[in-house]
């Protein structure tokens, strides 16, 4: 089987320069079916790039096959016709922006992670593109970036496992690459991620033979699609690569679009950032944030990837809406109150206003964190103004798939991610030298 493999992916990399025959489309979906980036909140198909599998892009790119999507691009492989043999590179992710998506920061922060310094042992786990260029569409000017090919985000990489949960030892790896990573980032690059989430963490290729495979197998399987009122193809993606082949493969932190660079010590971000459910408390309080918000933002995260299910269950209100009041009172609940010194910032914030507005979720401009997140919270002596809200929950019951000693080791490691005071989170570094780590 082994040597079928290897041949049909020889079959595919050895073509060079000439283009791949594309079959033609497959039937078409109904017009009133939403699909893909169609679903995205203020979608606007003319902003997307009208991609067609077979169409080449910079005369170099031939574009092949639909693989993911979002409110800003959609992303497609596609065959760099420069020519390679067996080697994976003829293979890219081709991101394809929409018009007007601000990506200029996105390309210097990666430019940044690119070059600051290789020799680091953080510096393989992130994924930088390795060529930009434009193209033109119907309606304007697309930025295209080509990256590495990945496998797929983490959330789907679960699912490969019995019960979707991923073996401990091997999580205990990933954290392990994904604190030196959060290490290289922080220390050599001054580099905020702010957007760590499941999507934001994906898995190489275990071996070169599943892209192969996976793309001969798109050369013979039309791609379904519909024409939308504007006349834009709008293709379903395909990502699905198969079971896994085994386990050798390595996380990768994407995604730099959200990401802020912290020139020097004493920089410090106002904004509002991070995703709802693992929003840090000193960014809802409005106290300025640093590095350290990542590493509050992957503890909440570990939940995820380790049990499989959110820590945080009243993170939005019955409208689907971010109930920050809410969110502090379940923090409150499982891991006690804030200290007073981190209460007295957020009282001292208060009539601090951001140098541009900002609009929330509702649409409603904000000049300040405490109308951004419908603060206060606490009143002047520090007591929390929504009691009835924290609920009955406790931290030590929410891994009831670790063992008691695993469960009290991994406690142990994460409680030095969540401490209300940034200042009191240890490092990356400092955390990759716990014994929870430790691989036996």
């Amino acid at each position: 089987m082994k040597s079928i493999s290897h041949t049909i992916t020889r079959s595919f990399f050895s073509i060079q320069r000439k283009r791949l025959p594309i079959p033609p489309p497959g039937p078409l979906l109904p017009q009133a079916e939403l699909v893909d980036e169609e679903i995205c909140p203020d979608y606007n198909s003319k902003k997307y790039y009208p991609a067609k599998p077979g169409e080449v892009l910079a005369n170099r790119y031939q574009v092949l096959v639909k693989v993911g999507w979002g409110i800003s691009s959609t992303v497609w492989f596609a065959r760099d016709m420069r020519g390679y043999r067996w080697e994976p590179e003829s293979v890219v992710a081709l991101k394809i922006t929409n018009i007007n998506s601000h990506t200029g920061d996105e390309r210097e922060i990666e430019e940044r992670i690119a070059k600051t310094n290789p020799s680091h042992r953080g510096y393989p786990l992130f994924r930088t593109s390795s060529e930009c260029f434009e193209v033109i569409g119907p309606e304007g000017i697309h930025l295209c970036l080509a990256y590495e090919p990945m496998r797929e985000p983490i959330w789907l990489f679960q699912r490969r496992f019995k019960d979707g949960i991923i073996p401990l030892p091997i999580v205990k790896t990933y954290i392990l690459f994904l604190l030196a990573g959060l290490d290289y980032l922080h220390t050599e690059c001054r580099i905020v991620h702010t957007d760590l989430k499941l999507e934001n963490i994906m898995v190489t290729f275990e071996d070169p033979a599943v892209l192969g495979d996976f793309m001969n197998s798109q050369l013979d399987q039309p791609m379904r699609y519909k024409v939308d009122s504007t006349g834009r193809p709008v293709y379903r993606c395909r990502n699905d690569f198969g079971p896994l082949r085994n386990v050798k493969v390595l996380p990768k932190i994407v995604d730099f679009g959200l990401s802020t660079r912290l020139g020097c010590h004493d920089d410090w971000g106002i904004y509002p950032i991070q995703p709802d459910h693992y929003r840090a408390p000193e960014v809802v309080l409005g106290c300025g944030w640093k590095m350290r918000a990542d590493i509050w933002n992957l503890g909440i995260l570990l939940w995820d990837i380790i049990q499989g299910e959110e820590l945080f269950h009243q993170v939005r209100d019955i409208q689907g809406h971010y109930d920050a009041k809410a969110h502090l009172a379940e923090i409150i609940a499982l891991l006690g109150p804030p200290p007073p010194g981190l209460v007295a910032r957020s009282h001292s914030m208060q009539g601090y206003k951001w140098p541009e507005p900002v609009k929330n979720e509702d649409g409603r401009v904000c000049e300040s964190a405490e109308q951004y997140f419908g603060g206060p919270f606490f009143d002047e002596d520090g007591k929390f103004l929504y009691d009835d809200l924290i609920p009955d929950r406790k931290l030590e019951v929410t891994l009831p798939s670790l063992e008691e000693k695993e469960r009290e080791n991994f406690l142990s490691f994460v409680k030095m991610m969540l401490a209300w005071l940034p200042e009191e989170r240890k490092t990356a570094r400092e955390l990759m030298e716990h014994p929870f780590l430790r691989l036996k």
